[in-house]
């Protein structure tokens, strides 16, 4: 990485010595507070390497070598790398301790319950809706102006959610009961995403997600997010070149 590039170790405590095995690239993304987020989650420390996307970083040699699709997040635990945010997020709940708030399947049953809402959520919701909403009007110097695509693009997404309220209505507390799950994650940063841009959803899933959102490592996860958060000094360490 060049040398003007900062990361900063999140999830230690004062006095406590850790192996802190995991790196994080990525800030200022909803993709990559996905990961920041499940990393606050299971309270494990981490190391957030804090560049951002079309600002060039991702386009530095080091680490494309890591990511040739020049895309944040990517996460690196030992000898695998990952760059997909729904797959990263996916590989931390299963392989640490299980959290006694966290739902990770324990048999195939679950794992496709929990599946089908997260195939459902990144396809439907992320990549055929919101992202054509952030070609064509955050990046549309690069992508075009298109506002029929961008308005066909809200009313797909109101459409593939209001279906689902009665789901809302009847929830505990999330989609698998008492515990958080990936899907949740998804979902929420998801309903953020679209309620910045515009995109009005049913009450009783606005409910859900203000539910959601109001978790403290939710907050904490956009803290450090967030490419403006100064971090602790004793946290900031320079990285090679």
């Amino acid at each position: 990485m060049s040398h003007s590039a900062r990361a900063v170790v999140w999830g230690l405590t004062s006095g406590r010595q850790a192996d802190v095995s995991l790196a994080l690239w990525g800030v200022g993304t909803t993709r990559a507070l996905r990961a920041h987020w499940m990393l606050t989650e299971l309270g494990v420390p981490y190391l957030s390497h804090r560049i951002q996307s079309r600002t060039g970083e991702t386009l530095d040699p080091a680490y494309l070598k890591l990511n040739p699709r020049h895309k944040i997040p990517t996460l690196q635990h030992g000898a695998l790398t990952l760059t997909e945010s729904a797959a990263i997020i996916h590989y931390l709940a299963e392989i640490f301790e299980p959290r006694d708030h966290l739902f990770v399947p324990i048999d195939a049953m679950q794992r496709a319950r929990l599946n089908e809402w997260c195939y459902f959520i990144m396809n439907e919701l992320d990549g055929h809706a919101l992202y054509v909403i952030r070609r064509h009007v955050g990046l549309k110097h690069i992508y075009g102006d298109a506002p029929k695509a961008v308005e066909s693009a809200k009313i797909y997404f109101r459409e593939q959610i209001e279906p689902l309220t009665p789901c809302f209505e009847e929830l505990p507390a999330y989609l698998f009961g008492e515990r958080l799950s990936v899907a949740d994650m998804l979902l929420t940063t998801c309903l953020e995403w679209a309620e910045s841009v515009g995109i009005t959803v049913p009450q009783a899933v606005a409910a859900y997600c203000e539910r959601v959102a109001a978790r403290p490592a939710y907050i904490e996860a956009k803290r450090r997010n967030d490419p403006a958060t100064v971090s602790p000094e004793n946290a900031c360490l320079s990285v090679g070149p």
